[in-house]
């Protein structure tokens, strides 16, 4: 029976690609076994066993940056992390190990590394993760989302496969009429769906606040998705102009059904929203977050905004220009035609599986 081992995560842009992974794993080898390790304390400790996989957690950490005697503590614990992880994959006994960034990631492949086991990395981003880079020596294989990768990674090591998204996502076409109920929407009015994550987007939410006058006697219609940390004074800022046109809520669970009705979306620019934005043809206006690691937000707009696929707005200008660019750009039918069939182009499907495959062409390369 073959084995695997997927490390990483801390944010839901690692998680998901991992839980992907894993699931086109099993679908081509039913009976192969897989186990996560992660970082104690951080989401994927909760949603991975929600998938329905085993997890493991190391003590592991970022590096600060500021505090730089801190790192004495961090580099202990990563040291006893490898070998935690060592100890781990002995038991274990995995064929491969995939790495998908973050914290845990690190700790995991150095381990693999040692022990000669093929490691697989998966770069989610247009700008590579720390942990990838230092890894890209050790791997077989780097399987990446944008062109143009070997300016980080060995040539002959890449592969371009696209980052896996959700699986319903593709499905939410067919469900217009059910999508439009359910937001208590009228079709013929545009659709202008605002997303910044699960945790929200502090420059996003203020920037819809300072526009809600102006939304709402736009003639648009809203979806506005405001994250828990902001729904609150959200809801507060809407009350004096509530009405059927905006919908204000902090977490959207059907996404596909959104997605569906959306003529254009306002979105941080996140490896997996892009994915999905691109897969979907999805007009968007990207605001990439200016507290993500070597900026690579701004990285991953910019792979499609130079081709045409979406629109760039920079976070530290998004309360001056964003609604009325958005405003704007939805009222132009040619234009939000262009960005989505540009953003089509840009697509690379069955992403999940192709790398599983490329997992498992690894397999007994044993050093």
């Amino acid at each position: 029976m073959s084995r695997y081992i997927i490390s990483g995560g801390g944010t839901g842009g690692h998680i998901f690609p991992a839980i992907s992974i894993a699931n086109a794993l099993r679908e081509i080898e039913p009976e192969c076994g897989i186990l996560f390790i992660g970082a104690e304390g951080r989401m994927e400790m909760e949603r991975v066993p929600a998938a329905g996989y085993e997890i493991v957690g190391l003590k592991v950490e970022g590096f600060d940056r500021k505090r730089l005697l801190r790192n004495v503590r961090v580099l202990r614990e990563l040291w006893q992390s490898i070998g935690k992880a060592k100890k781990i994959m002995r038991e274990f006994k995995p064929d491969v190990v995939v790495g998908v960034g973050g914290y845990a990631s690190g700790a995991a492949l150095k381990a693999a590394a040692a022990l000669g086991i093929p490691i697989l990395l998966q770069e989610q981003n247009g700008f590579a993760g720390v942990t990838n880079k230092l890894m890209a020596k050790q791997a077989e294989k780097i399987c990446v989302a944008y062109e143009g990768m070997d300016k980080f990674f060995p040539k002959d090591k890449v592969i371009l496969t696209g980052n896996p998204v959700r699986q319903n996502l593709t499905e939410g076409a067919a469900h217009r009429a059910e999508a439009y109920e359910l937001f208590g929407l009228r079709e013929d009015r545009p659709v202008l769906l605002i997303i910044g994550g699960s945790l929200g987007a502090r420059t996003i939410n203020e920037s819809v606040i300072e526009a809600l006058p102006r939304l709402k006697d736009s003639g648009v219609q809203v979806i506005w998705q405001t994250g828990r940390a902001y729904i609150e004074a959200a809801r507060r800022s809407y009350e004096p102009y509530r009405c059927a046109e905006i919908v204000v809520t902090d977490f959207v669970s059907r996404m596909d059904l959104a997605y569906a009705i959306a003529d254009l979306v306002i979105s941080r620019a996140g490896a997996s929203s892009i994915s999905e934005l691109c897969l979907l043809g999805k007009a968007a206006i990207l605001v990439p977050s200016p507290n993500v690691a070597e900026d690579h937000q701004t990285h991953n707009a910019m792979a499609l905004s130079t081709r045409g696929a979406a629109i760039l707005v920079k976070d530290a200008e998004a309360r001056e220009r964003l609604i009325d660019t958005a405003l704007e750009t939805i009222g132009d039918k040619e234009k939000t035609m262009e960005l989505s069939r540009n953003a089509l182009t840009l697509a690379q499907r069955d992403s999940a599986r192709r790398i599983a495959e490329e997992v498992i062409k690894l397999k007994g390369r044993r050093k």
